[in-house]
Order: structure tokens, then sequence, then C-alpha cells
């Protein structure tokens, strides 16, 4: 891997809901940065939580815990990689909690695991199947958030260097850029024309590599947007459901019942008191010495 300047690291410890939180934030090389948004390292104390919604959304996730093991659809992992998903999976929370988590790019996930994001669609796999079950354990070793991301850092650019794995067309890959980056609110069809492929072939393509349709995807995506402003801290529903894309404030709570598993409401009731907007930006109310 090339020596090039660490990218900036944001720690932050503050008090939510009488639940005590660092969050570290980086994020990776500039070798895995196109595969992997970001790195964020989580240690939480007297979480009251006892079931947290993980929420669909535009990442693969992949979850380390350097505590207990994380006990969610059946299973009780210590590393985790979840899949594309379009129902909320419920996670059982203990009192303690301390790990990692890393947003991968679904594109990206043949380079770093060997299969594609369509493999993982709706499921839970052991981070062990793609051989690194012994990440956990040497992660819980170090003990700052600067050497536990230089060593992701280490471990997935030597994939990415040494695997070669083949990438998707680029077409594939600028629709998805374009979904992305219009949040799902974006017709198939101009999609399609954009790249210059048919509707049929694109559709295919997309369930091919991502697991999900172009619809189901974009829906995912205006959802998401939706997710953000809730944690942001918009409560205007009405007005904040024709910004995301839906057709009305009806059609929104449908969807977040679909989805999340629950109304607008409920999720803002029971989850949002342990949840801060977690864009934490270096520089802002940050240490940057961990």
């Amino acid at each position: 891997m090339s020596v090039l300047a660490e990218p900036e690291l944001s720690v932050v410890t503050f008090t939510l809901a009488s639940v005590n939180v660092t969050w570290a934030v980086r994020q990776p090389h500039p070798v895995v940065r196109p595969l992997v948004t970001r790195y964020v390292g989580y240690a939480q104390e007297s979480v009251t939580l006892p079931v947290h919604r993980g929420l669909p959304s535009r990442h693969v996730t992949l979850v380390i815990s350097l505590a207990g093991p994380v006990r969610m659809a059946g299973h009780s992992l210590q590393a985790l990689v979840g899949g594309l998903h379009t129902r909320a999976v419920l996670i059982e929370q203990d009192r303690r909690q301390e790990g990692v988590q890393l947003e991968l790019d679904p594109l990206g996930v043949r380079t770093l695991f060997g299969v594609t994001a369509a493999e993982l669609s709706g499921e839970v796999c052991d981070l062990a199947e793609f051989g690194l079950g012994w990440l956990p354990e040497r992660l819980r070793s170090l003990r700052t958030w600067r050497e536990r991301f230089a060593l992701l850092d280490e471990v997935l650019a030597a994939r990415v260097v040494s695997r070669g794995a083949p990438a998707p067309p680029p077409e594939l890959g600028e629709a998805w850029r374009r979904m992305r980056g219009a949040d799902g609110r974006v017709r198939v069809a101009d999609l399609a024309g954009e790249v210059g492929w048919s509707r049929r072939h694109l559709s295919e393509r997309f369930r091919a590599e991502l697991g999900l349709a172009p619809k189901q995807a974009a829906r995912v995506l205006r959802f998401e947007r939706a997710v953000r402003s809730l944690r942001g801290g918009r409560r205007d529903l009405a007005t904040l459901a024709v910004e995301c894309g839906f057709c009305d404030q009806a059609h929104l709570g449908n969807e977040w019942r679909a989805l999340a598993g629950c109304t607008p409401g409920t999720w803002i009731a029971e989850e949002l008191p342990f949840l801060q907007d977690e864009e934490v930006a270096p520089g802002r109310d940050s240490r940057h010495d961990s």
C-alpha cells in the first residue's frame, strides 16, 4: 500500500439519553475508498434500548464487535456481513457495546469478499466465511481507533491489490452512482436511456450484481433520505414526504411500515432519543488524539 497522508480521524464523546457514547469516524485509505464509504467506531455504556432496528440503506454493512457477539436474525456472531435488505433487522443490544462498522459500496463487495452483493442480499453472513475470522481479536488487541482503522486499511487494501476481481460494467456503475446521487428520485427508464441500456437489461444487471431491482433500490434510497432528515431534526412529515420523493405523507407512512416495521412516529419515539446526527465532521467538537 502506498504511503499517503492518513485521512483525518474524528473522535467524539458525549452523553445521549443517559448513554455514554464514543464515536470515531474516518474515511478509508484512498486505495480502499472507492469500495468503502467510511469506518465508524463506537463504544457505548449503559445502553437501555433492548432492541435496535437495523434499517435498510444503500450499503452492505460489515460489523465487527469488540465486546459481546451481535445477536440478530437468529445469529450470534462476533463479526458479520449484512447484505442489502428491504426490511428492518432487529438487533438485540447489550448494556455495553464496542465495535467497528464499515459501510461498503455493494459494487465493491466482489473485490473484497469474492462474491456479489446479490449473493448477500437479505442475508447475514459470518465474516469468518470470507477468511477474516481472526480480525475481531486482532482489532480488540489494539488500543486506539487510529490503530484499528490503520489495520482495516492494511487488510482491505491488500485484498484490493491482490484479488483483481473483474469490475462491474461501467454502465452499471454509472447508473448506481446516478441513482444514489438522486436519492432514488429518478425514473428507471430515464436511467437506462442515460447509460445506453434497455430498461430490461438494466433491471437484469441490477438484480445480478446488487440483488435488488432498480425500483427496489430506488425505494430504499428514498427511505434512507427520509431517515437522514428525521435524524437531522426534521419533523414536518408532509413536506419531508414530498422532498424525499413520496406521493404524500400517507405514502411515506406506508413505506415506513413496510421497510422499518413501524410508523415514523414510533421510530422517533423509540429510537431517536438514542441517536444523534451520525455525520461526525472532522474538526467539529472532536478530538484527534485517539
